[in-house]
């Protein structure tokens, strides 16, 4: 009998799908078949390709934000904003692939030519991550397609209906099935993927861990590449604002869009001893307002569930874990409804507890931490093994150029949100956070490897030092 992996909504509790698991072996086999006619094809025959997939994807855009929202629990609104992700990717991509992979001629001695040229690794695996079951995969698959690799895509267990809609999108338009291969199934399969000797590589996005299990297992192979996307414990410092509305716009968008399941998100926000008073105001007055509730709620909410009640418990445990070290509530990290996984936005002063741990707490969770002055401030931001992004509000252009040479992240602001990283320039980071393969416009770079060629129409050689004369030899 086959067994069925199945999927429901957050909200409800409703099944969704459900699918048959996958064999790796098999998916890798057959994109492996497909590669090299893939591969052989132009970069204008690919970029076409992958244009008709942005236009399969703008088709039928509501009706993918419509399961993205069911399978996720993110409100619809969020959901359209992934889909149009998803398609503005493959033009970023493109651009992305002609300036950081393009092929250069030089000239050289006695009319020869230096060329550098990238070719594609091969089969490459993607294993994606549940909050952005379609962009974040998105933004490994498509510049591994433009670049001529075959990819075997394993989506979250938690959100396959995306992943397998996902495909479907690719082959609609026209992508071959062998190029684009769909694995269903939970970590054994993921495992099981990363295992495999017919991949030449593997692009994950996901938590810390996952990612630490990755690159122990991929340190044997180093003919593979890898590249990580992990998590964050993320830093917003609010100093001396003048603007205290604006800041706390900015600390909730941070802690809490996407119900805190971003790995950009603030999980701790770091401000000046005793002048914090009316920015924690601002903030809880404009917490109350925040509606938590079904993706397709009238009017929409800010927020839904997060993933699932496994996710929800561990929250739960966690916050309490941090009373129990001594912190004090602001604001509590409620269940409204029993059964469900919706989790209210929480702030926890954790000041002065020893050994905080550093853990990113993926959910609408914020942790308070409050200094004495800038330079303690700096020190709070970089007391994590995380290193993905962090941000300043408020303080002076001095401090913030200080804040952006000393802070360790990949993504550092200044007066925007930790979160909502442009695709259009590299993302990730440093630390627990990444193994220094950023993504988005970056991503080209870990799709293709580079080739250096000397080249000459004529073969002229001859050497100069170290023989004997000829007129010597004997007959």
């Amino acid at each position: 009998m086959t067994e069925l992996l199945l999927s429901s909504e957050p909200a409800t509790g409703a099944e969704l799908w459900s699918g048959p698991i996958g064999d790796s072996a098999v998916e890798v086999a057959a994109a492996r078949a497909a590669w090299p006619e893939w591969a052989a094809q132009s970069v204008a025959y690919r970029s076409e390709a992958l244009r008709r997939f942005a236009n399969v994807v703008r088709n039928r855009a509501d009706e993918l934000a419509d399961l993205i929202a069911r399978e996720t629990g993110k409100p619809l609104w969020e959901a359209a904003t992934e889909v149009q992700a998803v398609v503005n990717k493959v033009d970023i991509s493109i651009n992305a692939y002609h300036e950081r992979t393009p092929t250069r001629k030089l000239e050289a001695a006695l009319g020869s030519k230096v060329a550098v040229r990238h070719k594609p690794h091969g089969v490459l695996a993607v294993l994606g991550p549940y909050n952005f079951p379609a962009h974040l995969p998105n933004g490994h698959i498509v510049p591994a397609l433009l670049a001529g690799n075959a990819v075997v895509f394993k989506p979250s267990e938690k959100t396959p209906a995306v992943g397998a809609r996902l495909v479907g999108c690719y082959h609609e338009a026209g992508i071959p099935e062998g190029v684009v291969r769909l694995l269903t199934g939970g970590p054994d399969q993921g495992r099981a993927l990363a295992a495999e000797p017919g991949i030449d590589g593997l692009l994950f996005t996901g938590s810390a861990r996952a990612g630490q299990a990755l690159h122990r297992q991929f340190a044997e192979t180093p003919n593979k590449i890898l590249a990580l996307e992990l998590g964050g414990n993320n830093p917003l410092v609010v100093w001396n604002a003048k603007d205290v509305a604006a800041a706390a716009v900015i600390a909730v968008q941070s802690a809490y869009l996407s119900a805190g399941q971003r790995c950009t998100a603030a999980r701790r926000l770091i401000v000046e001893e005793g002048k914090s008073g009316a920015l924690i105001q601002s903030m809880l007055k404009l917490m109350d307002r925040i509606i938590v509730g079904q993706p397709h709620g009238k009017p929409q909410p800010f927020m839904g569930p997060v993933i699932d009640n496994d996710a929800a418990d561990r929250l739960q445990e966690q916050f309490l874990g941090l009373m129990i070290k001594g912190g004090k509530v602001i604001r509590r990290l409620d269940r409204p409804q029993e059964g469900r996984p919706f989790l209210t936005p929480a702030i926890i002063d954790v000041t002065g507890i020893d050994n905080l741990p550093d853990e990113e707490l993926f959910g609408p969770v914020l942790q308070l931490i409050r200094v004495p002055d800038f330079d303690a401030a700096i020190d709070a931001a970089n007391a994590t093994r995380f290193g993905l992004a962090a941000s300043l509000v408020g303080g002076s252009p001095e401090q913030y150029e200080r804040f952006w040479a000393e802070v360790r992240a990949g993504v550092i602001n200044w007066n925007k949100p930790t979160n909502g990283a442009p695709s259009t320039a590299p993302f990730g980071g440093i630390g627990l956070s990444g193994n220094h393969r950023p993504s988005a416009f970056y991503a080209a770079d870990y799709c293709a490897y580079p080739v250096t060629s000397s080249e000459t129409e004529l073969a002229r050689a001859k050497i100069e030092q170290g023989l004997k004369d000829p007129n010597m030899l004997e007959d």
